[in-house]
């Protein structure tokens, strides 16, 4: 099978399903999804061969081994199918929700590795595939078995085998989709855990040449690729006992894998073997088995460093020497450290390292708690800074996490070379180099860069850059250049220092670095303290820890907008939002890949919640049954949704307290095709309706593309007389503007018109609440406002997760009054009937 079949089973300008993709990993991926579609069914796939093989198993995988589960071989998917959750659309192939149910590493049964692919495809091909996993869930040995002289030729099945991984009462469904990393309970009590792999043993004194770590998980264990893990920047600098300090070096970070195969491998997998072979010899001399992490730099007599240097190094001469500083270790004699302290896997490293006893391969030492006197002794010494890392840290393999942080004395930024400006004086080749970052889906201008080169250097660039000259301008800013300018594809990644960034997101008095032959081009994004982001952090909000996770992910892709952006707006806006949540059940809309995605309604919390979480059950009219909605609470519980993938907050109007009577009565303006000054009229009308029956009501943007409007009757009547009545206020509003309104709820029954929105004033309907992000350009919020606002200048797009916390802080609250009077509404009736 291949993508063929896959691509033309789909179209993709309605389904977010990923089109293509390729391995980022030396290891072999797999993932198990949930897909509840016309049927419920779990979809197997291993990736081989750059696609990920694929078998749909109906009643979803069993670690008991007496369980032999149906798979029905499907077509290939794309490698980055793997990531996907979301909801494919009616009317498309396999449409429902998709959400992942495990996922980790694989291998053959293989014990020499490198027979890994060979034995793979050879059991692929005779329908007898044997393979060890190591995933959250599903661990040890499986087979994959096809079924000869079955009805359907891509039949097979999946088996367990007995081994310490094995769990006689297996249900997949056991296993929630919000809980895929732990059992839930037995009917008994007794927890069903799966086993959980020994921590090494650390002794600190060494009698003889080996090392206690006998209990280590084996290497091929391992869940994790050997990619570095990364620092997020920080500019506030703490002394912490828990954590120690090591001085940042200027160079080329680099793993170092030891032996007769000793290889040096950059953090974006350039093989860097062959231009540092010093370093390769030492490497080949440790008899251990070991994958290091250090920094590759050039040092003169006195230990200063140049990154320049390292960039043309052509050998050691007399005064500059290449070394190799190591501080990490990832593996030792074929078991993984990773998933141990920090400390403890730099107490083997050091003891390692002094076994070499080498001039070149060197232990970067620490000092443990004092950062503020490290950082003091860094600007004596003219160092780039100091990292910061919790001692209790594990390494976490391509991720850049704040357990690691590093301090610049002085301040740097990569860059995408987009082009030159021509040379003026005695300069030759070119004036300065024009830059940029990635942001979005394109290319961001950040400025010139004119000085820190000499002759030599600018000669060589410009050889470099000739190749890339083309007639496209890689972004749309206006640029800065009193000289011609020649655009190059930005496929150079530079770094240069800089002093600090313009309001208009410029760099200010920029100095020529070098050039970053060991940095991926599509991660080169503004790095500030408030703009890098660990890609999962483990936060306090209130009196609760909440692990958030891939803060990185661009939810708005065209804005350059990520997921921790959303994330850290609720935390700043949490004192205004959370009134608005107390008490209140909510219905999620999870979109776990942004707003391109369509997502799904998730009502359901029924298991592996955390314990602060308050949830009520709840009797459903949609889902006819009683289900478990999370309450709104506190700023935990509003953080806790966003870090589900939950772009907007979706409370019902009513208390779980008193369900049947909702606290406000809502009229939503939604307009369709009209100028936006009509939705203004109508809101305005609205007022004017409400203020004959002497009742006060409060405006807020929808932050998509209408006005809401509230008044609050403080649960006073169930939900059958306020929708009664919301319906009676729309009919008025619609029979003084009938040109231009609408109460009709089919949107072909009404073109070019505004629909006055009174059913949202039933049971179990929701609408944004105040300050809530919707999933639109820009990141609008849902905005109160003061009546005075309303007019005909007001635009949707002013209010957005950039300036509302601003507003909030300098405006006063429009909605500060919102509850001091509760709505008579057979008063008001009377009143509007009498008029």
């Amino acid at each position: 099978m291949s993508l063929e079949t896959y691509v033309k089973k789909r179209d993709f300008k309605q389904t977010s399903e990923p089109k293509g993709g390729k391995s980022d990993s030396k290891t072999l991926s797999f993932v198990i999804q949930r897909h509840h579609a016309s049927r419920l069914h779990y979809d197997f796939r291993l990736e081989l061969d750059g696609t990920l093989k694929s078998w749909a198993v109906p009643k979803g995988p069993s670690l008991n081994p007496n369980d032999k589960r149906l798979a029905m071989m499907v077509e290939d998917h794309p490698v980055d199918y793997q990531h996907f959750e979301g909801i494919i659309p009616n009317g498309n192939y396999g449409a429902g929700v998709v959400i992942i149910w495990d996922k980790g590493t694989y291998t053959s049964l293989a014990d020499d590795r490198k027979d890994d692919i060979k034995q793979l495809r050879a059991g692929l091909k005779s329908g007898n595939l044997k393979i060890r996993m190591d995933g959250d869930i599903l661990k040890g040995e499986f087979a994959l078995v096809k079924i000869k002289n079955a009805e359907e030729d891509n039949s097979w099945l999946l088996i367990k085998h007995r081994d310490e991984y094995a769990v006689d009462d297996f249900n997949s469904e056991d296993l929630v989709p919000d809980a895929v990393k732990e059992m839930l309970n037995n009917k008994d009590g007794k927890a069903k855990d799966l086993p959980k792999q020994h921590k090494v043993k650390v002794e600190k004194k060494s009698t003889d040449d080996t090392i206690g770590i006998e209990d280590a998980p084996a290497l091929k264990s391992s869940g994790k690729a050997f990619s570095p893990m990364m620092a997020k920047l920080d500019d506030k600098l703490f002394d912490d006992d828990n954590w120690i300090y090591e001085r940042k070096l200027d160079g080329y970070r680099a793993l170092g894998y030891t032996g007769k195969e000793a290889r040096l491998i950059s953090r974006n997998n350039i093989d860097f073997s062959a231009n540092y072979k010093k370093i390769i010899a030492e490497l080949k001399t440790i008899k251990k088995d070991a994958v290091l992490d250090g920094e590759l730099v050039i040092e003169d007599s006195k230990g200063r460093s140049s990154f320049q240097d390292i960039q043309h190094y052509d050998g050691d001469t007399r005064d500059k020497q290449l070394k190799f500083y190591v501080f990490d270790l990832l593996s030792l004699d074929g078991h993984d450290l990773r998933g141990i302290e920090l400390l403890k896997r730099k107490q083997l490293l050091k003891a390692l390292v002094q076994q070499l006893d080498s001039t070149s391969i060197i232990y970067n030492d620490h000092i443990t708690g004092k950062g503020t006197d490290l950082f003091n002794k860094a600007r004596k010494e003219g160092w780039e800074g100091i990292i910061g890392k919790d001692g209790e840290s594990f390494y976490e393999s391509g991720k850049r996490t704040d357990r690691w942080r590093k301090f610049k004395l002085q301040q740097s930024q990569e860059a995408l070379i987009c082009g030159f400006t021509a040379p003026t004086g005695s300069r030759k080749h070119f004036g300065a180099l024009i830059l940029g970052i990635n942001k979005g889906d394109g290319v961001k201008y950040i400025g010139n860069c004119g000085t820190g080169f000499n002759d030599a250097g600018i000669k060589e660039l410009y050889k470099k850059l000739e190749p890339l000259q083309t007639d496209t301008k890689p972004f749309k800013e206006k640029q800065h250049s009193r000289t011609k300018v020649t655009w190059v594809k930005p496929e150079l990644v530079c770094e240069v220092w800089y002093s600090e960034w313009t309001a208009d997101g410029h760099l200010r008095h920029p100095v020529f670095k070098g050039l970053r032959t060991d940095k991926e081009k599509e991660k080169v994004v503004m790095e500030k303290p408030d703009e890098q982001m660990a890609d999962d952090e483990t936060i306090v909000v209130g009196k609760h820890k909440l692990k958030v996770t891939h803060l990185n992910k661009p939810y708005w892709k065209k804005d350059g907008i990520t997921k921790g952006q959303l994330i850290n707006y609720y935390r700043e806006m949490a004192d205004w939002v959370v009134p608005y949540l107390k008490d209140k059940p909510i219905s999620m809309r999870r979109q776990p890949n942004g707003i391109d995605d369509p997502g799904f309604f998730q009502k359901d919390n029924t298991a592996n919640l955390p314990p602060w979480i308050k949830t009520e059950k709840l009797y459903s009219e949609s889902n006819d049954k009683d289900i478990n909605y999370i309450i709104g609470k506190d700023a935990a519980t509003l953080v806790y949704m966003a870090n589900l993938g939950c772009i907007e907050i979706n409370p019902w109007l009513s208390s779980y307290k008193t369900p049947e009577n909702p606290e406000f009565v809502v009229i939503d303006i939604d307009p369709h095709d009209v100028p936006f000054t009509q939705a203004v009229e109508a809101a305005l009308k609205t007022k004017e309706v409400f203020e004959r029956m002497q009742l006060d009501v409060f405006i807020k943007t929808s932050g998509s593309k209408g006005l809401h409007i509230y008044c609050y009757l403080g649960a006073k009547y169930d939900y059958d007389l306020v929708k009664m009545f919301a319906e009676y206020v729309a009919k008025q509003i619609h029979e003084e503007l009938p040109d231009t309104t609408s109460i009709e709820r089919s949107p072909a029954k009404r073109p070019n018109k505004i629909y006055i929105d009174f059913l949202q004033n039933r049971r179990g309907q929701t609408i944004a609440c105040p300050y809530s992000v919707r999933p639109k350009p820009g990141a609008t919020v849902s905005m109160p406002l003061h009546w005075h606002e309303v007019n005909d200048d007001l635009k949707l797009s002013n209010y957005t997760i950039f300036n509302t916390l601003e507003r909030v802080k300098n405006t006063e609250d429009p909605w500060k009054d919102l509850k001091a009077k509760k709505a008579d509404l057979k008063k008001a009736l009377k009143l509007l009937k009498s008029l």
